[in-house]
């Protein structure tokens, strides 16, 4: 790839821009980030009303709570967010 070597690229990296060039017709870079609908989102009002009846109900037992309502595991961290979101 003397393309490669001209403008200091590696092999791999020559590729994937030729590659994003026959699929998309341009050079520009795919985007990066963007939004993500919270993991949680839908459940704010179960939320609301399992903590407002106990006042002092662990992350742990929250997490119990919503897997006894069908909501796949999540982590500790996703329903400490979330409470901080919708508090």
């Amino acid at each position: 790839m003397e393309a490669a070597a001209r403008f200091a690229l590696s092999a791999s990296a020559a590729i994937k821009l030729l590659r994003r060039v026959r699929e998309t017709g341009s050079t520009a870079p795919a985007q990066i980030g963007g939004y993500r609908k919270p993991l949680l989102a839908g459940q704010e009002e179960f939320l609301r009303e399992l903590t407002a009846g106990r006042k002092r109900i662990t992350l742990a037992e929250i997490r119990a709570a919503l897997i006894e309502r069908g909501v796949a595991p999540v982590s500790l961290m996703t329903i400490w967010s979330m409470l901080k979101r919708i508090n």
